[in-house]
């Protein structure tokens, strides 16, 4: 018979095993908004019982400024960040934030009325990774050395300016292609940067491309500073465009598409609108301006629109606006969080307050209601937090990243 002391070991490893809370090298956010571009993680197994004096932290990196978010695979985590004029791609170990390798480029830091930085987070496909840097320097590494396997110019290969606010879009793969957002949308073979294909001249937006399926005919749809596009992405023809200017040309947020339905939202009193696609052609079911989303998306859930609404810089209040995704009718309404950012885990609210609170909150359709809270940064944090593996990884403009770790659940 096993001594009582070894049955209780036993008891309390299947319990770990089984709760969910994945080692991160098991566990992958690869890309923008996730694995399914939702901005949404099924993972369990992590405890809103937080200790009293906050949350453990693992550790802490210096990514120089930025809004770049974390992508993770196979325990290595990537992002980017600007140093004194020096552009900088970081593949970290996301266990310890020690680099694994890093490159570096020079690069303005475009800085119009904010820090500035690299916007865009990085993409990781099989055994490469995908970044833009702020002045459009699009580049292809293999993922676990370093070494570039092929690079381009956006400026150069779209023939347009420089952006006002630099070049944020995240690389989006569908199959073979790499597709951007910047002045026009455009498609790069991913394996050797070949362009495929490119649209006419726009307004650049600064979010990223989506994926709308039906009936076995795909489509994307793209969001800049002039229109919603919807695009054939077997050639790039635009199939059809809906007017949705910015009046101060910043509109960067990425359509969320469910169904036939796309919706989008932008800052400066523009608002939201809901589109469904009905044979290659947007009808708008609704619009208003109770979720006006400054750059960070919202998330759909259950049913559900989560967003910040408002623009902190002109002094107005924001809100979290939890609102009815086939209706538009707001649910509730929850001030104090500032231009923050979120995603959704285990059917939970992952809130990062614009200054450094990481919150935890249910999706619940009646009010807001907090279950958990603890100060992970300072400065100004607009950049939305990624849980993965019972961590939680943050950073604020500055560029401190920090890993912070979760209580396990307990049975």
């Amino acid at each position: 018979m096993y001594p009582r002391s070894f049955l209780a070991f036993v008891t309390l490893a299947f319990c770990v095993s089984c709760n969910g809370n994945e080692p991160i090298k098991q566990s992958k956010w690869p890309c923008w908004m996730g694995n399914k571009h939702d901005g949404i993680s099924e993972e369990s197994g992590w405890s809103t019982l937080w200790p009293e004096g906050g949350l453990r932290e693992v550790w802490r990196a210096e990514v120089g400024i930025g809004f770049s978010s974390v992508s993770i695979a196979d325990g290595r985590l990537f992002t980017m960040g600007h140093t004194e004029g020096v552009e900088t791609v970081y593949c970290l170990d996301a266990l310890t934030g020690k680099t694994v390798w890093n490159h570096d480029y020079p690069s303005a830091l475009v800085d119009n009325l904010y820090e500035g930085g690299p916007g865009s987070t990085p993409t990781i496909d099989g055994d490469h990774v995908y970044t833009l840097g702020k002045e459009g320097q699009l580049i292809c590494f293999r993922r676990t050395g370093g070494e570039i396997v092929w690079q381009r110019q956006l400026q150069e290969d779209l023939g347009v300016e420089l952006p006002e606010w630099g070049f944020n879009s995240s690389p989006f793969i569908l199959g073979d292609q790499l597709i951007l957002e910047g002045g026009r949308v455009v498609s790069y073979e991913k394996l050797s940067g070949e362009i495929l294909w490119k649209t006419e001249k726009h307004t650049a937006g600064y979010g990223s491309a989506a994926l709308l399926t039906r009936e076995q005919q795909r489509r994307i749809a793209t969001l800049d500073s002039d229109a919603v596009r919807i695009i054939d992405p077997t050639d790039g023809r635009e199939l059809d465009s809906f007017p949705w200017t910015s009046p101060f040309r910043t509109n960067s947020t990425t359509p969320i598409v469910h169904g036939d339905t796309i919706f989008v939202s932008t800052g400066y009193q523009v608002g939201c609108g809901l589109f469904r696609l009905v044979d290659d052609k947007l009808e708008l079911l609704y619009d208003n301006r109770d979720m006006r989303n400054h750059f960070n998306n919202s998330i759909l859930y259950d049913g559900l629109l989560y967003g910040f609404d408002g623009n902190s810089n002109f002094g107005r209040v924001v809100n979290l606006v939890c609102m009815r995704h086939d209706t538009g009718e707001v649910q509730w309404k929850k001030s104090g969080l500032g231009c923050g950012s979120l995603m959704i885990a285990d059917g939970k609210l992952v809130i990062l307050s614009d200054d450094g609170d990481l919150v935890i909150a249910k999706t619940n359709t009646m009010e807001f209601e907090e279950i958990a809270r603890a100060t992970i940064l300072d400065g100004r944090c607009w950049t939305v937090p990624v849980l993965l593996g019972g961590h939680v990884y943050a950073r604020n403009a500055a560029g401190n990243l920090v890993c912070v770790k979760l209580p396990p659940k307990t049975r």
